[in-house]
């Protein structure tokens, strides 16, 4: 997933709208943790968590409760 935007979180943001926009996260797939995604990007686990609430705040998501997002 490649980063971009003037910040982390908001090049996560923007990659993840990207994936929802192409069809590449396809409905009610489930996304990594918050604490894997950011190791695999090398990034501060809130970064992550961070921009998943951003997105469910937006509608973009949906977090299950005991279920990730």
């Amino acid at each position: 997933m490649e980063l971009r935007g003037p910040g982390l979180r908001t090049g996560l943001m923007d990659a993840l709208r990207e994936a929802v926009r192409t069809g590449r996260l396809a409905p009610g797939a489930r996304l990594p943790s918050s604490r894997s995604l950011a190791a695999d990007l090398g990034v501060a686990r809130n970064t992550v968590a961070d921009a998943y609430g951003e997105l469910v705040a937006e509608g973009w998501l949906t977090a299950r409760q005991g279920s990730g997002t």
